[in-house]
């Protein structure tokens, strides 16, 4: 049987704990609302750009050589050079929000041979890697807390430095989005090149196109090249804040969740708990409560022997005198 004192420390540590998840729940919640309405008051923007985007890249004509849309068929698809951003948390205490983006990381990279480099936005990814030797930019640190426009710029240029360095030949985001408020899911998608067919969106649901786009013609000045050169550096620019607000919006709400279920985890224990303390101190009253009526009625009879003894020395005594008398 567990030691009552055990068990009441067991109890407050277990409240202790409960003090923690509830305040991270708050902290979650109120950085959750900030990250929708961030991405509520920037989105407009985007999807004007995405929309234009999707104008101009119909009109782009089919010989238009640009890096932007040279999916270089001249090397083969084993040895194409791939970098991945892989958008993690800085914290941990989310479920499995972390571990859900870096096992599809890994699996590419394992399939891909030596042929690939790692762009981490968040600490925990870059432990992650960094714990089982697989090497990740040194010069790329970007916090996954509070994304901002500023940031998401300074990564982009980055990562169009590198592509148009040839230092990889096609880029794909590793990121989380939050479906509703229960469903996270873990996208994957190629940033670059473009992929004329869906109009440079990859599938993903970060910036979504206008509908409706007008179909009229455009006169590109100077170039084809150059209107591209100019437009994609806004769109790579606008998915990466999009994926890092969708991204910071998923693990706020994959906390709050995990919280949640730590709080109810916790209730559930401390009543477990409660009741097992109740039940070892209702037995130790019981033993006390056994204890005392045993001792009363101990004592009970030693006094009733004390009494034959004395009752039986009494008469001892009256026999001897009457022997005495006589």
């Amino acid at each position: 049987m567990a030691n009552i004192k055990e068990i009441q420390d067991r109890i407050k540590s277990v409240n202790d704990t409960m003090k923690i998840t509830n305040a991270m729940y708050m902290i979650s919640s109120n950085k959750l609302r900030k990250a929708r309405k961030m991405l509520a008051e920037t989105e407009p923007y985007f999807y004007s750009v995405q929309g234009m985007f999707s104008r101009v890249i119909r009109h782009v004509p089919v010989d238009t050589q640009d890096i932007f849309l040279d999916k270089h068929m001249d090397i083969p698809k084993e040895e194409r050079k791939k970098g991945y951003i892989v958008l993690t948390d800085d914290k941990g205490l989310a479920g499995a929000y972390n571990h859900n983006v870096l096992k599809i990381v890994e699996q590419h990279i394992k399939n891909d041979g030596p042929n690939w480099k790692l762009y981490v936005v968040g600490e925990m990814g870059r432990q992650y890697f960094l714990n089982k030797s697989i090497p990740v930019d040194e010069q790329f640190h970007f916090t996954a807390q509070n994304p901002t426009l500023s940031r998401a710029r300074k990564i982009a240029a980055r990562i169009l430095n590198d592509y148009e360095n040839q230092d990889v030949d096609e880029v794909y985001m590793v990121y989380t989005t939050m479906k509703n408020s229960i469903v996270c899911e873990t996208q994957f998608f190629q940033l670059l090149p473009l992929d004329r067919k869906e109009n440079a969106t990859g599938g993903q649901d970060v910036l979504k196109a206008t509908s409706g786009a007008l179909q009229e013609e455009f006169l590109m000045t100077p170039s084809p090249e150059a209107v591209l050169d100019n437009i994609v550096p806004s769109l790579v620019t606008g998915f990466i804040y999009g994926a890092l607000v969708e991204a910071f919006c998923s693990v706020q709400n994959s906390r709050m969740m995990a919280m949640d279920s730590a709080n109810k985890n916790a209730k559930s224990m401390i009543h477990d708990l409660t009741m097992k303390y109740n039940r070892e101190r209702q037995g130790m009253i019981t033993q006390e409560i056994t204890e005392v009526a045993s001792g009363a009625k101990a004592l009970k009879r030693a006094k009733e022997a004390k009494e034959q003894r004395d009752e039986m020395m009494r008469r001892e005594a009256e026999a001897m005198e009457e022997e005495e008398g006589n």
